[in-house]
């Protein structure tokens, strides 16, 4: 995809699963990674087994109904009262999860921990991990990138669920590390 938008090294930047998406490529092409800067990677510890978070994810999947899906967003996904979204954006997003959840078969790889993976990342790794996460909570996935990841460069910890990518103090802590990695050159 680099190749097509004619870039030879970038920013990368990953969610969730995605996390592990950049892990990878920073493994196997890490001339084409500047930095990656991570919202609650889902490679950096295994999928939490608490009841409460088992509760919150498998409610909506086992009983697809709107009520459902937004008591898991509420939960385990956003926290009162810093870490909010606007009423359009939750709409659109509980009816997609709804759509998601009812029509979508899912059969994709599912986030995994990396473990000793982890140690073959050489580029300026960058964390923003929200304090609430019942998926992956941040204290585990920190300590894992301090020990694991030879060139954490910096981290960050909101007050937030797991969505913490969709917080404006999130994406000014991407905005102005890259200004200062650019800066820096």
């Amino acid at each position: 995809m680099m190749e097509k938008l004619d870039l030879q090294s970038s920013y990368i930047a990953g969610a969730s699963f995605g996390g592990l998406v950049n892990m990878k490529l920073c493994i196997t092409n890490p001339e084409r990674v500047k930095a990656v800067f991570l919202f609650n990677p889902g490679c950096f510890q295994p999928f939490s087994l608490a009841l409460s978070n088992l509760y919150y994810n498998l409610l909506p999947i086992l009983i697809p109904k709107r009520k459902n899906v937004e008591k898991f967003l509420k939960k385990a996904i956003f926290k009162d009262p810093e870490h909010l979204i606007s009423p359009n954006a939750w709409n659109l997003l509980v009816d997609y999860e709804l759509f998601a959840l009812t029509r979508y078969d899912d059969k994709t790889q599912k986030p995994y921990f990396m473990n000793q993976e982890l140690t073959l990342v050489q580029s300026g790794v960058y964390l923003i991990l929200g304090e609430k996460d019942l998926l992956f909570p941040a204290e585990k996935s920190l300590e894992n990138g301090r020990k694991l990841l030879p060139n954490l460069r910096a981290f960050q910890i909101l007050r937030a669920g797991h969505g913490v990518e969709t917080m404006n103090k999130a994406l000014y802590f991407l905005k102005d590390n890259i200004a200062l990695l650019e800066n820096w050159k």
